[in-house]
């Protein structure tokens, strides 16, 4: 088997089969591995009729166990990780995978392009350049950070599982792990496939439990990667650049819920890269530079509780 592209799902049957049918029809050989992480809008039942396709259930076990289940049956050589409402262009797999046989790189990365649900538009991104520095990117979160728009030999994955503790940014920690790792890569010009932005998602985004949850993994990420980074020596002072232009926008959604732990990150930040420039411009950025970030936060927060009141701003 050439390339695995393992898909977790859970009541998505809307774009589900969109999703699948941009994995048909490849000139490599290709398995299409759907893992239901028990749906209840007939997901199970519609897979149970896809003859082309290994499809597996698990009862609630989040998506993370979905996609370790969904590797442990896989076959192929490489491997391809795809969410239920985005989807792939035509020759995505044929492409990456004949770049990967001819270039013998373990990682495969492309442009990612936007896909708006409602307004049924695409918006085309800028092409990957090549990287020096893969690690560097990930953990800067440039630009082409997204797994979608990569093919991965089976062993970065076999060496990286995804881990549950980090539920909410597996795929982040994942990418981080991988790059650790140094693969061999190369970028093959093109768009691999197409980041769905829908209602679904922006509802989900906006939850403030949630929000708590995801930057609390967020942060403990970049103190596990750069802690090891640096009791290797490895933590080089563009790695600590790279990871302070995340920590300072991180910062600032902490800060919505615990100030006290914000203006800790915003310390460490600081410690990493004592000349680190605070990238708001205008009004925002005189205020960060002449008032400080806690004051600045603080006079933020007020203006949220004017304008959406107490009980809907954190």
């Amino acid at each position: 088997m050439d390339v695995s592209v393992i898909i977790p799902a859970y009541n998505r049957l809307w774009c589900l089969p969109r999703a699948i049918n941009s994995c048909r029809h490849t000139k490599c050989q290709t398995e299409i591995i759907v893992v239901d992480d028990g749906s209840t809008d007939g997901t199970w039942e519609w897979l149970k009729d896809q003859t082309d396709i290994v499809a597996i259930r698990q009862e609630n076990q989040g998506q993370t166990r979905a996609i370790n289940n969904g590797f442990r049956v896989a076959k192929g050589e490489y491997i391809r990780f795809l969410d239920s409402d985005d989807f792939l262009c035509a020759d995505t797999i044929d492409r990456q995978f004949n770049k990967a046989v001819t270039t013998k790189a373990q990682l495969i990365c492309s442009r990612v392009d936007y896909y708006d649900e409602s307004l049924k538009a695409i918006t085309q991104a800028p092409e990957i350049t090549d990287w020096e520095d893969f690690l560097e990117i990930q953990l800067g979160n440039g630009y082409g950070s997204h797994f979608l728009g990569m093919l991965f030999h089976r062993s970065l994955v076999e060496k990286v599982p995804r881990r549950p503790d980090f539920a909410y940014r597996e795929d982040r920690m994942f990418l981080l792990e991988v790059a650790l790792l140094k693969p061999e890569m190369a970028v093959l010009e093109g768009c691999a496939g197409y980041w769905v932005q829908h209602q679904q998602q922006m509802q989900g985004n906006y939850n403030h439990t949630r929000m708590q949850a995801v930057n609390a993994q967020h942060l403990g990420i970049y103190q596990k990667i750069l802690a090891e980074l640096d009791s290797k020596g490895q933590l080089k002072p563009e790695y600590k650049k790279a990871a302070c232009t995340v920590l300072w926008p991180l910062a600032h959604w902490i800060a919505k819920y615990d100030i006290a732990a914000a203006n800790r990150v915003i310390k460490w930040l600081y410690e990493l890269d004592p000349e680190f420039n605070i990238p708001e411009r205008g009004l925002l950025g005189m205020m960060y530079s002449k008032l400080g970030f806690n004051i600045t936060e603080g006079l933020l927060r007020v203006r949220r509780i004017i304008k959406y009141g107490w009980k809907q701003s954190p």
